[in-house]
């Protein structure tokens, strides 16, 4: 199986088009056409379903398309490892990460690394919450910034521990909710949960964690703006991280609501497959990460008196 079989398959799929893949990959249409089809011939299936409109993936196209995609960030690791175990800190990273750390740690992070390291490209994803793991499972982030999740595989991961995280109950202003004093008074009310599937969210942690059963749901957002945008609009009930409630940009739309029984206590951690971990640019953004949350631990409240 030739890789630039493979990568022909892999450009017609996201293309959706035999014309366009061959022009993005710099050959001619029957070129690519014949990649394709002795990639067919080989495996003695039908990978692409050919139409007027361009082609899409059979099933069978769909499980190699994947897989060559894995195959092919494998690759470029490999090549970026090398060349940078050989002095040449060249290459990219990509970073998934929480709101909290986006807000807090990669800023700075990025200001040092990238100024340490000017011709390491870093690419930043979003993501509303980590546990799942599925991008760094799959290689699309060579690091993730999270609260450390729970039931974590042994072994499977490299784990930085960075810093604490408090994840506070919080209310549209003018909910009376804004009163309650235990997180009982609040078991009745629909939450926003988080994440792909709500049953994995952080309410149904708060509340387990103190012996509850999980709150309604009221919905599932796996954005921050979505949750934000519900909160200060429904009477519903979130858990946000302290320093994003207190925000200039959501303080004005949102109260902390001081239930006795304290803030969700979460630890936000840096993660990587142990394999990736030894690559030197990751090795090197790890301990500017170190450093930043290092700064920002001397600011962060103290909760443990809640």
């Amino acid at each position: 199986m030739k890789l630039t079989s493979l990568r022909a398959l892999v450009a017609a799929i996201e293309e959706g088009s035999l014309r366009s893949a061959a022009r993005r990959l710099g050959v001619s249409q029957p070129a690519l056409t014949k990649l394709i089809r002795e990639l067919e011939a080989e495996l003695g299936t039908t990978l692409l379903l050919r139409s007027t409109t361009g082609v899409v993936a059979t099933a069978q196209g769909v499980v190699l398309y994947e897989r060559a995609c894995t195959a092919e960030r494998e690759l470029q690791q490999a090549v970026d490892q090398i060349r940078q175990l050989d002095g040449r800190m060249t290459g990219s990273l990509t970073i998934g990460a929480v709101p909290l750390a986006v807000m807090l740690l990669v800023p700075e992070t990025v200001r040092t690394f990238g100024r340490e390291f000017p011709q390491i490209q870093l690419r930043l994803m979003e993501e509303l919450y980590i546990a799942q793991l599925t991008r760094l499972r799959k290689g699309e982030v060579d690091v993730a910034l999270g609260p450390l999740p729970d039931n974590l595989p042994p072994g499977e991961f490299t784990v930085e521990r960075l810093m604490p995280i408090g994840m506070v109950v919080v209310v549209r202003k003018g909910n009376p909710l804004a009163r309650a004093k235990r997180l009982q008074d609040l078991a009745e009310a629909p939450w926003i949960y988080t994440g792909a599937k709500g049953e994995t969210g952080y309410a149904r942690t708060l509340f387990e964690r103190h012996g509850l059963a999980a709150p309604p749901v009221g919905a599932v957002v796996n954005s921050t703006l979505g949750l934000l945008s519900l909160l200060s609009s429904c009477d519903w009930v979130g858990l946000l991280p302290y320093q994003i409630a207190t925000h200039p940009l959501a303080a004005p739309f949102i109260d902390i609501v001081p239930v006795q029984e304290g803030p969700l206590r979460l630890e936000l951690c840096a993660l990587a497959r142990a394999e990736v971990a030894l690559k030197p640019s990751v090795r090197h953004f790890l301990a500017h990460l170190h450093r930043a949350a290092h700064h920002m631990s001397r600011m962060a409240p103290d909760f443990d008196g809640a």
